[in-house]
């Protein structure tokens, strides 16, 4: 009895250790997004063991990874109907909850009664589960988009957890995402917390890859390519990373993509998802017909319902020229797309689809209305806004233009560079909204006083209000304008040659002004003195008596002069209309 009883401890301690090196191999799948792999393990364990909490609560995460919230949901309430009344099970239905995009304060109580479960939790395992499930809590919220869970409450978490628990890296990875998810700003938080698990987990490719992706969308070459290789030193077999390498050169240098996608393809699972990029890397080599073909081959097949496949779709009928497909498929994509699957390129995409087309303004702006709502970056949001202004620029539409430049300048708190006063003022101007334009140029020449071009927008929309000339508008704002061309050649004088281009085009806008206000002056104002002043500043302007400028202004101060010494009521016999 004693022999079959030490037989069965052993038996049991065997079966004990088997199931938990199935679990962190299952782990470390899912990190390695060899996902099947993952659920394939999950499955052995949960089908030996249906009541073990922490190995249903992981077949859950790799229901999740397939995005597949129905089956995870059903997975826990099962394991809950089952009376596993456990810690893990509840953070496992806040997750779903979170990711099906439900109450995140329905699902802050499932997390808050789990903790409370894991601190009455008696013997040695206390501490490692409590850690456990405040690692499951940022997990819950680090997953999705920038939409999804809550980053901060989850950050709190992962700090208690990370000081019960100094060997798990996957308590900072977690930690790492829900910075980034609180924007872009907190970038340097997420490079700590990733380098915090680095230290914890030298072996472990995923921080470094995690700290190379950052680098990455900074455009910082040197960096992300000294993490990438760090996470491929870890461990040669990591597939994201040799994906990331793959995005990187598939419009740079496609020998290098192919040589990375074929890695991408020898580590990660065999699926959908490897056949769909061979497609891709077709279309990245330019054989948009071929890349067609495969993904049509994909969608008959097993394939079918891989999401993915409407955009490879759009990407080749777009190329093809056929934009009544292309944005068929590019719907399609993003009505049948998990929202945390879709990226920035995605509807760069769509928004390159239907700007192409006149009459798809509306389509195209919306993409990037979604695009903003997407994103985190502040400086991509100013980006997309731009874009969508210069879409409704190409078409004329002026209205919807400035609202556009309008939202890209409070997106960067409200400061306007000169570039942004000037497009505004532009586009008024083009839309006739002359009022709107004087105010912007305004604002503009107190903001660049050295600048010209808001002296000049200032005028032009100043005349476009008075179209008669009768009004006097444009007379002080021609005066602004006259004051600081004069100043600015005075300063180019000291190098006439080099600044002759200038000067002459000042000097060819101060010559126009003169003549509008000396006509002004004359034909309005009935202000004779004024009228010769502008002639007399003409002559001082160009002083060669040669000069047409010169023979028209000494001409018009003769006559001007004459009309003076008329009795009243006589005729001065200038032009109301002098030449220009």
């Amino acid at each position: 009895m004693k022999k079959l009883f030490s037989l069965f401890i052993m038996a049991l301690l065997v079966t004990t250790f088997a199931m938990a090196q199935g679990l962190d191999d299952g782990i470390k799948m899912l990190n390695y997004q060899k996902n099947q792999s993952a659920k394939d393990i999950f499955k052995k364990l949960y089908d030996a063991d249906a009541k073990n909490a922490e190995n249903i609560y992981w077949y859950g995460q790799a229901f999740l990874a397939f995005d597949d919230y129905a089956g995870a949901k059903a997975l826990y309430q099962k394991a809950l109907q089952d009376g596993v009344n456990d810690p893990y099970i509840l953070v496992g239905m806040g997750h779903v909850e979170i990711m099906e995009g439900g109450d995140i304060n329905s699902a802050k109580q499932k997390f808050e009664q789990a903790i409370t479960m894991a601190k009455d939790i008696k013997g040695k395992k206390k501490t490692k589960v409590y850690s456990d499930i405040l690692d499951a809590i940022g997990r819950a919220n680090a997953d999705g988009g920038s939409k999804k869970g809550d980053p901060t409450y989850a950050i709190d978490k992962l700090k208690e957890a990370a000081g019960l628990d100094a060997k798990s890296a996957d308590i900072m990875i977690n930690m790492g995402i829900c910075y980034l998810k609180m924007g872009a700003d907190e970038g340097g938080d997420a490079v700590k917390a990733y380098m915090d698990a680095n230290t914890r987990e030298p072996k472990n490719p995923l921080p470094s890859y995690r700290i190379g992706r950052i680098y990455q969308s900074q455009g910082n070459k040197e960096l992300f390519e000294q993490y990438y290789n760090a996470a491929i030193a870890a461990d040669p077999a990591f597939p994201p990373v040799y994906l990331s390498w793959y995005d990187y050169y598939a419009y740079r240098d496609i020998n290098m993509a192919k040589e990375y996608i074929e890695k991408y393809i020898q580590y990660a699972d065999k699926s959908c998802e490897t056949d769909f990029f061979f497609a891709d890397y077709l279309f990245r080599q330019g054989k948009y017909q071929e890349s067609l073909d495969k993904t049509k081959a994909l969608d008959a097949g097993e394939c079918k319902s891989y999401f993915r496949n409407n955009l490879l779709f759009a990407y080749n009928y777009d190329r093809l020229g056929d934009s009544t497909n292309a944005k068929i498929y590019i719907d399609k994509y993003f009505a049948n797309a998990p929202a945390s699957k879709i990226t920035s390129a995605d509807y760069d995409i769509a928004i390159t689809i239907y700007s192409k087309t006149s009459g798809s303004e509306a389509q195209a702006v919306g993409y990037i209305q979604k695009a903003i709502d997407a994103d985190t970056s502040v400086a991509n949001k100013v980006k997309y806004s731009n874009q969508a202004a210069d879409i409704y620029g190409k078409t004329k539409q002026y209205g919807e233009q400035i609202k556009w430049l309008q939202k890209a300048v409070t997106l960067k708190g409200g400061t306007m560079g000169e570039a942004d006063y000037y497009k505004m003022a532009n586009t008024a101007l083009s839309g006739k909204d002359y009022a709107a334009t004087m105010e912007i140029a305004k604002n503009y020449i107190a903001s660049f006083p050295d600048k010209p071009q808001g002296y000049y927008f200032n005028v032009k929309a100043a005349k476009g209000i008075d179209s008669s000339a009768t009004l006097g508008t444009a007379i002080e704002p021609m005066i602004q304008q006259n004051n600081f061309l004069m100043a600015q050649n005075d300063s180019l004088a000291k190098d006439t040659v080099a600044n002759k281009k200038t000067i002459d085009r000042n000097k060819s806008l101060l010559y126009s002004n003169l003549c509008y206000m000396m006509g002004y002056y004359n034909d309005v104002q009935k202000d004779v003195p004024k009228a010769i002043d502008a002639c007399e500043k003409i002559i001082a302007l160009y002083p060669d008596a040669t000069s047409e400028q010169n023979k028209f202004a000494v001409h018009i101060k003769e006559v001007l002069q004459k009309s003076l010494s008329k009795p009243a009521g006589g005729k001065s016999g200038t032009s109301s209309k002098p030449q220009k």
